[in-house]
């Protein structure tokens, strides 16, 4: 097991990458599950894999799980599954020292962190991610929110976890788009500020999708620790840094918000897509050249990942797509704040971007006219 420690003045905590860390959930636990009843929010799917695991370890311990098992999907989190959770949290007199456990993919870690940070105006909650995507990306950093009709995450909270349990023998029971979305969140780091991970990752990046344990934990492990060292020096985005982790993120949003928010398209299949969209914008500006820009998008393509708006069949302009930009959480004094690149692991963030000069780009890549001036 490898542990990463995630500095957060006045509240460290730990991120724990290894196998079986489920099986033995209660001993990892340990004094943190302080009360007999142990409130657990988890989805239909992510139960049915591995409930009777949490199930036997906790027994086994003396503690009674008691679940709250919600619908999987992006629609969960929403304000009626955010109520449901508070009232139930609330029935079960969990108090400001107890702590809840998250035990799923991004989608339980938000809406459960959420309601962690608000319920009797902070709780403490145990992250237990079950995806790649969330292992990587969502679990560590304390970002909490659900889903709004005006747009996504939208509504929510900083309010960090006081334990990260990524346990591997969770991947194996993903799906393979489910494992290449969350591996987009994976080679995202390399684009921000590593050329060498990046590089690494076109070596063994299909290999970790296909289940290479090794590959596995290496990602996982430098992923975390990547996350953690940004999250450490600027934990509530002031100064700019953190917002770097959300590359590919604003045309990933604006993807999600025009298919629905729906299984048609992951939210890490947005990101890697929104990724390739902000290299191609990058090159457009003359900022990096169109040989990285196409690199991004082979590596992209080569493991599964969308790499071409125009293969998501969408019926829609340029500014209809880039409209959604403006309900982006980055959005400053209605300035768009965008995430480009000079190169591959040099990632910065501008203010500089109009909505018509995205307009613009995103009409020739819905027409395939690319980098055309």
């Amino acid at each position: 097991m490898q542990v990463i420690p995630v500095d957060i003045a006045g509240r460290p905590y730990e991120v724990r990458v290894g196998a079986g860390l489920i099986a033995n959930l209660a001993q990892e636990c340990g004094a943190r599950l302080r009360k007999p009843r142990v409130p657990v929010i988890t989805d239909a799917h992510v139960h049915a894999a591995w409930g009777g695991a949490v199930e036997a370890s906790l027994r086994a311990a003396g503690k009674e799980p008691v679940w709250q098992v919600l619908p999987a999907g992006e629609s969960t989190k929403s304000w009626a599954n955010l109520m449901l959770v508070v009232d139930g949290l609330l029935a079960l007199e969990v108090e400001r020292g107890d702590h809840i456990i998250a035990l799923g993919g991004g989608v339980i870690g938000d809406l459960t962190g959420f309601a962690a940070a608000i319920l009797k105006r902070g709780c403490q909650f145990i992250q237990v991610p079950t995806s790649l995507l969330a292992q990587v990306d969502s679990s560590v950093g304390g970002k909490t929110a659900i889903n709004v009709p005006a747009g996504k995450n939208l509504v929510g909270a900083f309010h960090q976890p006081g334990l990260v349990l990524a346990d591997l023998d969770a991947l194996d029971t993903l799906p393979r788009r489910e494992l290449a979305a969350g591996y987009a969140e994976v080679f995202k780091y390399g684009l921000i500020d590593d050329a060498e991970f990046f590089a690494w990752c076109e070596a063994h990046g299909e290999a970790l999708i296909a289940g290479d344990r090794a590959a596995r934990e290496y990602a996982v492990a430098h992923s975390v620790a990547a996350k953690a060292r940004i999250v450490a020096q600027d934990e509530f985005e002031t100064t700019g840094l953190r917002a770097l982790l959300n590359l590919g993120h604003t045309f990933g949003h604006a993807l999600e918000a025009e298919t629905g928010y729906s299984s048609r398209l992951l939210h890490g299949e947005a990101v890697a897509l929104g990724m390739v969209l902000a290299a191609r914008f990058s090159a457009r500006r003359g900022l990096m050249g169109e040989d990285e820009a196409a690199r991004i998008a082979a590596h992209t393509a080569a493991v599964g990942l969308p790499a071409d708006v125009r293969g998501l069949g969408l019926n829609v302009s340029g500014a209809q797509l880039a409209a959604h930009m403006l309900h982006d959480k980055k959005v400053d004094a209605g300035r768009l704040a965008f995430l480009l690149l000079r190169g591959i692991g040099q990632t910065f963030l501008t203010k500089d971007v109009t909505l018509d000069e995205v307009s613009a780009f995103l009409a020739d890549e819905l027409e395939g006219r690319s980098f055309q001036r």
